[in-house]
Formats: C-alpha cells, structure tokens, sequence
C-alpha cells in the first residue's frame, strides 16, 4: 500500500458512521450485509448513508456484490490488511519483539 491509498483509507474511515459500518461489515465477513440492514444500523436514511458507503468503495474499503435481489455489502479484508501492515511494518525500529503485545490482542478477539 502507498501513502496515498492508506491516506484515502484513514480518511474514509475518519467519520464515526463510516467507521462503525466498515466495523460492522468486518464482524459480518465472510457473509456480508444486505445494504439495508447497513442502513438500519446506522439509523440514517438510504441516500445519506450510500453517501458513506461511496466513499467507503472508493477508498477499497468495502466492495458490493449482487445477490439475487440484494446488494451485500462486503468489508475488503484485503485492504484492511494492506493498511494495518503500511502502519505497523516499521514498528519499533525492527524490533518485532516490541509488537508483540499488538499482536496479543489480535490473536484473543
């Protein structure tokens, strides 16, 4: 991941809907989210809300997939996983040691 893509990321992720829909999405994967149920969650109306879901698409953050009728709403794992490893790949000078406790609190949840 460049800086660019992480920037375009965090900012999406830098609003409290967007932050608590892409949450919400990851607790869902592998399955996904009808785009309705997203909505419902958020409590917001339907053209406010995919307001946030582009710009969560544009970063990477979250893809659509057609099933059947619905939309599902899927959280890009992948790029999830491309922005956590840009923020922590020169952790600690090298020191893997000092990531550790980081990656406790992975492994628990």
């Amino acid at each position: 991941m460049d800086i660019e893509s992480a920037l375009s990321a965090l900012a999406a992720l830098a609003h409290p809907t967007r932050l608590e829909a892409f949450r919400l999405l990851v607790r869902h994967e592998p399955e996904g989210l009808p785009t309705g149920a997203l909505v419902e969650a958020s409590g917001l109306t339907q053209s406010t809300f995919s307001t946030h879901l582009a710009v969560l698409a544009k970063a990477g953050l979250v893809v659509a997939e057609k099933r059947g009728r619905q939309q599902i709403q899927r959280a890009h794992i992948d790029t999830l996983r491309q922005l956590m490893t840009f923020l922590a790949k020169d952790c600690c000078q090298g020191r893997a040691e000092l990531c550790e406790p980081l990656l406790a609190d992975l492994a628990c949840c």
